[in-house]
């Protein structure tokens, strides 16, 4: 169980890190932030692909990683279009 817990997370931190890289956030994530943003986007991305193609949902495939990644930097997108930082 902790390893698969594990396994999640560094995925997560990999996939959140990489759709950094693409989509810039309005704030700092940090760490455990991008690891979260990697996990949902791991899921949204992972389901996505699953509906499209009609296949199981794997996270030990190189597409279901694609799917993270894309997955990740939807979600980021969204988080920039909904959260708008506070001017003082």
């Amino acid at each position: 169980m902790f390893w698969s817990i594990l396994a999640l997370f560094l995925v997560g931190l990999f996939a959140g890190g990489i759709a950094r890289l693409f989509v810039s956030s309005p704030t700092r994530l940090g760490c455990i932030g991008t690891a979260l943003l990697g996990v949902v986007g791991s899921y949204a991305g992972g389901s996505l692909f699953t509906l499209l193609f009609e296949d199981e949902f794997n996270l030990r495939r190189a597409s279901t990683f694609i799917g993270a990644v894309i997955g990740s930097v939807l979600v980021l997108i969204v988080f920039r279009l909904v959260y708008r930082p506070r001017r003082r």
